[in-house]
């Protein structure tokens, strides 16, 4: 479900890549994304998603955060283990673009 009221004109600085043949929209999170429950979480992915479709981004959008020492992400199972290769340095190396999500 899409939670436009809590995603509406915020900007995002995003690693929009290609790897294993799958178009990944990699977008880092503040670290209070931890405390929020699982279905907030995927509200959020859902609605980032949404305004990554309408942006005219291909791929799936995954989160990823910092809470202390670990690196957190939500991605499909498929790409777990490229994720556990990832910390938050590498995914700001990768950060390409910026998604905007404007108000509906």
């Amino acid at each position: 479900m899409r939670d436009c009221k809590n995603m509406s004109n915020n900007t995002y600085k995003i690693a929009h890549l290609r790897e294993q043949g799958q178009d990944m929209i990699i977008i880092p999170m503040a670290s209070s994304i931890n405390f929020k429950t699982q279905t907030e979480q995927s509200d959020i992915k859902n609605s980032l998603q949404y305004f990554a479709n309408d942006a005219g981004l291909a791929g799936t959008v995954c989160l990823v955060w910092n809470s202390g020492n670990r690196f957190n992400f939500i991605a499909p199972k498929a790409w777990h283990s490229f994720f556990r290769g990832l910390n938050m340095n590498v995914v700001s190396a990768n950060v390409n673009k910026t998604l905007t999500c404007q108000g509906v």
